[in-house]
């Protein structure tokens, strides 16, 4: 079994995480001007997306495969991803991740950018959703994850 590693994901490899959350069935993907990262065992088994926003990073995609899930993948990929930006990183989901994201060190008690709370507007339009944030001082250490 091949050892799992966390990368960013070359810019010529980008669309290997779009054909991962296909793959999957997943909605997902990856914006241009993010970061991309990924985690793999061979092949893409998870991946995220940070994208600079006014003030920090939007976080999205955070996709791990369901034979994966379980692991605290998404938790290390997250950490791994988030250890260096600058700002906060926010995140939209639905209500039912919150747990998940909160153990991340994530809050909903956070001010969002005028351009996601936009987002967030038109998405509760059609679905379920929260906002989440993760302050720079509250940045989960690898002794957490």
């Amino acid at each position: 079994m091949t050892e799992l590693s966390i990368d960013l994901l070359a810019e010529p490899l980008w669309p290997l995480l779009n054909k991962f959350y296909r793959s999957h069935n997943s909605s997902m993907k990856a914006l241009k001007g993010g970061r991309l990262w990924v985690v793999r065992e061979g092949e893409i088994v998870a991946g995220l997306c940070l994208t600079p926003v006014t003030g920090g990073q939007w976080l999205t995609g955070v996709f791990v495969a369901p034979a994966y899930r379980g692991q605290r993948l998404a938790a290390r990929l997250v950490h791994q991803a988030v250890a260096e930006v600058e700002g906060t990183v926010w995140l939209l989901c639905h209500p039912d991740l919150e747990r998940l994201y909160q153990r991340m060190g994530f809050s909903q008690d956070t001010i969002l950018p005028q351009s996601l709370s936009e987002r967030l507007v038109r998405y509760k339009r059609n679905k379920p959703m929260i906002a989440m944030g993760l302050e720079p001082l509250v940045r989960p250490t690898s002794d957490n994850v």
